[in-house]
């Protein structure tokens, strides 16, 4: 990364936000704030004029991290789309949303190490909170709403593990769960087990 000088004071600290994700998924969550000042081509005190303590800037990190998740739900929104299930459909979009294998485990590998610190546990767990409640009021049969959300999770989660989540049979898969929240009743319609029946 170039150093930071002619930058806005917000674009320095995007800058510095975006070589802390790297230093953090390169070296891990013990990455000295010398370290990300490296990674940022700035020096240390150009560092914490802008983050005071690397507790300040990890926080910073997490917060920027789940604002870019509201904001690509945001993007995704249809504002044409006034049926049940609009946001869980822009959800969807969102934790699916085209990019690159390598992105997606980039992302994934920067969550991980700061979900080892129970501070940004406590934050990303109140923001799940705040999630789940919206798509909770979104219309939706629980049981939908539940198998739609899960299938596109664990679908993101593919490229941690050496998979892709950007196959045909995967955007086939994605289609359909979006399917799924505009004709819930298709649920009702399954053949499903009772009682202890396939248990």
């Amino acid at each position: 990364m170039g150093r930071t000088a002619g930058r806005s004071p917000e674009e320095t600290r995007r800058a510095l936000l975006a070589a802390a994700a790297e230093a953090i998924r390169v070296r891990g969550i013990h990455a000295s704030l010398d370290e990300i000042a490296r990674f940022a081509g700035v020096s240390k005190g150009g560092l914490i004029y802008h983050f005071a303590s690397k507790d300040d800037l990890i926080m910073a990190l997490v917060h920027a991290e789940l604002a870019a998740f509201q904001a690509a739900v945001d993007a995704e929104s249809d504002p044409a789309d006034t049926a049940p299930g609009r946001l869980t459909r822009a959800y969807i979009r969102a934790v699916l949303a085209p990019g690159t294998d390598d992105e997606a485990r980039e992302s994934l590998a920067l969550i991980t190490q700061l979900m080892t610190l129970p501070a940004v546990a406590d934050v990303a767990r109140a923001d799940a909170e705040r999630i789940e409640a919206a798509l909770v009021a979104d219309g939706l049969p629980e049981d939908v709403l539940a198998l739609v959300v899960a299938a596109a999770d664990g679908m993101s989660s593919a490229p941690l593990w050496g998979g892709s989540a950007r196959t045909p049979a995967h955007r086939r898969l994605a289609d359909r769960l979006i399917h799924l929240t505009r004709h819930p009743a298709l649920w009702e319609s399954l053949p499903w087990p009772t009682g202890r029946e396939g248990a």
